[in-house]
């Protein structure tokens, strides 16, 4: 059974949504099964926009490292299925309530627009974790908020409240905490009224060369994340994540 629900209105609204409550953890059956709905909407003239959504408290606090297997045991798979997401023909708006943490911030920005409100917390968490970033963040951070600040975002991995991430360009609506799906809906609406064929032409066009770009850095990602999974400070990140404390990294 899938964690995936969809539900297409009257507006041409796709309502795609993540049922693992209530961290909405991923991995790469969950983000296949995305793929697959996209692909489904993609060929179905009753679907114009998508609002990628979540039920329960968070978004998609990223993955679960603390199951016996987690994404970061096999990037590779996980990311051959990440990409269809960015390959998808139809508009995607996400709807970002509480956390989108590590790859799930990489799920939130392969949407076209994001949803928050002031609780929202965005957090490219990976180097806390002793580790590399993965999930097309090495492209997608840059374009939405400059080298810059991906740079701060990526080595400190500190949280972003819904506030600041408006004012960086993570999120395109702040809207109050239960307004935030409503508002992704009545965005994904307004796309939906333009014409199907224009919207998917533009958006072709601006988005040309980002799936190509995107396996190279998937690829380098992958392999950063073999790379640093092996080492004590990847072990000693995990463990003070689970454990809710400070990591003490050595560097090895």
């Amino acid at each position: 059974m899938s964690d995936v629900t969809v539900t297409v209105d009257d507006a041409h609204v796709a309502s795609v949504e993540i049922h693992r409550p209530p961290a909405n953890y991923f991995d790469a059956a969950l983000i296949r099964d995305l793929g697959d709905a996209y692909e489904a909407l993609d060929a179905s003239p009753a679907c114009r926009a998508i609002v990628l959504c979540s039920e329960g408290k968070h978004f998609c606090a990223g993955a679960n490292f603390g199951a016996a297997s987690s994404p970061a045991d096999e990037p590779r798979s996980l990311y051959r299925e990440a990409l269809r997401l960015f390959a998808s023909a139809t508009p995607v708006v996400a709807a970002v309530q509480g956390a989108a943490v590590g790859g799930g911030l990489g799920l939130a920005l392969s949407a076209d627009f994001r949803v928050a409100c002031a609780g929202s917390r965005f957090s490219a968490n990976f180097a806390r974790l002793g580790f590399h970033h993965g999930f097309g963040l090495s492209v997608t951070l840059p374009a939405l908020v400059g080298q810059q600040t991906s740079l701060d975002l990526l080595l400190t991995g500190r949280r972003v409240r819904g506030q600041e991430a408006f004012s960086l360009g993570l999120c395109d609506r702040l809207v109050e905490a239960d307004e935030v799906r409503p508002a992704a809906h009545a965005l994904a609406a307004e796309l939906a009224q333009s014409a199907p064929l224009a919207v998917r032409s533009i958006r072709a066009t601006l988005r040309a060369g980002l799936v190509e770009r995107l396996q190279t850095a998937l690829e380098r990602e992958a392999s950063e994340q073999d790379r640093l999974r092996g080492t004590e400070d990847f072990g000693e990140g995990i463990s003070a994540s689970l454990e809710r404390r400070s990591p003490r990294f050595e560097g090895r």
